[in-house]
């Protein structure tokens, strides 16, 4: 199955806020973190705010980063081979980090596929219900790609 992916962060390589998996068809997955870092201020005002501003059976509480991936693991365990779609490489690796839970170890997925799509005339937050929300900017990517196709 494809799902649409977006992240928000503390800043360019900074802590994991928040992460969200919307698929073609489907329950979407929308994952906050706790963080104790400083806020970078452009994320505090853009962000922060905002992080919170989903349906109610999608809010959850902030997670740690081990809790996190397990929610992740769970959600994608039923898909044998899931593609996945991000505008912004910084969503891969995010991501991709998320999976590591300690030295050596990782969540169980398997053939995990990433499709980076750069979209040079398009901005997930211009056209994001919520800007700078991630399961917002999500449901945009996937949205446009869906009206490319």
């Amino acid at each position: 199955m494809r799902y649409f992916l977006d992240t928000e962060y503390n800043g360019v390589g900074g802590a994991l806020l928040s992460l969200a998996l919307v698929p073609d068809a489907g329950d979407e997955l929308y994952l906050t973190f706790a963080t104790s870092d400083p806020l970078v201020d452009w994320v505090e005002r853009h962000v922060i705010p905002y992080l919170d501003s989903v349906p109610e059976q999608l809010s959850c509480p902030r997670l740690s980063r081990k809790d996190a991936a397990h929610e992740l693991e769970r959600y994608l365990r039923h898909d044998d081979e899931p593609l996945i779609f991000a505008d912004w490489p910084e969503d891969v690796a995010q991501f991709c980090e998320l999976m590591i839970t300690g030295p050596g170890d990782m969540i169980e997925l398997r053939h995990v596929t990433f499709q980076v799509v750069p979209l040079s005339n398009f901005s997930t937050a211009a056209n994001s219900k919520v800007p700078h929300n991630a399961l917002h900017d999500a449901r945009a990517l996937r949205d446009h790609i869906l009206a490319m196709e």
